[in-house]
Parts: C-alpha cells; sequence; structure tokens
C-alpha cells in the first residue's frame, strides 16, 4: 500500500475503487465531464493543490486529456503532479465492449503498472506521514552492496529486476518503493535470490 500526502484525481468511481487497493490518500472523482460544471469540486481540488498538491491520474484517451488540462486551467496557483498510464489497448472486463478509443482506462490497467506510474511520476511516500519506521537504510543498502562499491550499479539492476521494479529507479525511490511496497523478508528474500 502507498501512503500518500497528495490527493488523487481520478475520472470515476471504477478507477476510484481500483487505486483505493494500492494506495491509501483521498480519492477524488471528477465523474466524467460533469467537473466542467461542478464549482464546488473545482474549488476543493484547488485549495488542495495549494495545500499539499494534487496527483492527476485520467485514462489515456482523449478525454482524459481534456479532463487533466482543465485541471491544470484551474489549479494554476497549485502543484500538480501528473501521473500517466501507458496506451493498452483492449476493453475492461466490466464492459461489453471496448471505449471508443479502444484503450484501457485506469480501471483496468494491472496494479503493477500503476504503481510504476506513480514511481516514474516521482510521486514519494513520506515514512513519517505514515508513522512508520523505514525498514530499509541507505546504511542496509551499503551494507548489502548495493550502493557505495564499484559493483553496485550492476548489483542494483538486478535487484531491480527480481523486484520486478523499474531498472531507472533512483537510489532514494528504490527506498521509498522498498518501504512501501514491499516487506523486510520479501527484500531479503530478493537479495538472496540474486546471490548477495
Amino acid at each position: 500500500m502507498i501512503h500518500l500526502k497528495q490527493a488523487v484525481i481520478v475520472e470515476g468511481k471504477y478507477d476510484k475503487i481500483k487505486l483505493s487497493s494500492i494506495i491509501d490518500a483521498l480519492i477524488i472523482t471528477t465523474d466524467g465531464f460533469s467537473v466542467f460544471k461542478d464549482k464546488e469540486k473545482i474549488a476543493l481540488i484547488k485549495g488542495l493543490a495549494e495545500k499539499d498538491g494534487v496527483i492527476v491520474l485520467t485514462d489515456s484517451d482523449s478525454a482524459g486529456f481534456k479532463i487533466r488540462n482543465y485541471i491544470k486551467g484551474c489549479t494554476q496557483k497549485g502543484k500538480i503532479t501528473n501521473v500517466y498510464i501507458p496506451d493498452i489497448f483492449g476493453k475492461e472486463k466490466r464492459k461489453v465492449a471496448p471505449s471508443k478509443e479502444g484503450k484501457i482506462g485506469v480501471e483496468g490497467i494491472p496494479s503493477k503498472i500503476l504503481i510504476e506510474a506513480f514511481v516514474k511520476a516521482g510521486v514519494t511516500v513520506d515514512s513519517t506521514e505514515r508513522g512508520q519506521n523505514e525498514v530499509v537504510t541507505r546504511i542496509r543498502l551499503y551494507d548489502d552492496g548495493f550502493i557505495g562499491q564499484a559493483d553496485s550499479a550492476e548489483k542494483r539492476k538486478k535487484l531491480l529486476r527480481a523486484l520486478s521494479l523499474p531498472a531507472m529507479l533512483s537510489t532514494g525511490a528504490l527506498l521509498e518503493v522498498l518501504n512501501s511496497m514491499f516487506t523486510v523478508e520479501e527484500y531479503e528474500e530478493a537479495v538472496k535470490s540474486i546471490g548477495q
């Protein structure tokens, strides 16, 4: 479970349901294009963007981009982080036919890909906000040979592959992902699996 301080803006209730299974945060739906006429919801989003920032996660179709751009235009004084999902063609299980553009929306994207999208967008997890101690520290990564040593970069790549994480994760992002998505035991199993 990813714990976030920022609110996350999605299009519909099924997107919210999907996201609720992987993140712990305030999730607000735009209810599609209804947000264009909902002054109260826009005022709420503006307030949240100015206070802690908001994360916008819409479908990768033209409707999703219209909603994303509308929110951006309404919240110019706030901080917006855009999280993008890849174009995956098909249809969601609950639907009879694919969408007009044939792309799967947020609700149909596998959780692993959604998590990777958050990481790629630079969304970070504040462990102090969660009230938990980090289970893996920089010192632990150093002791295990993943930072600060001649062959650390190659070892870190092996660890990322073993955990099915993007190869481009920085050390800071790796720590955040380890401490939000994995237990100490899962980390140790991955370390053993690559022969460390």
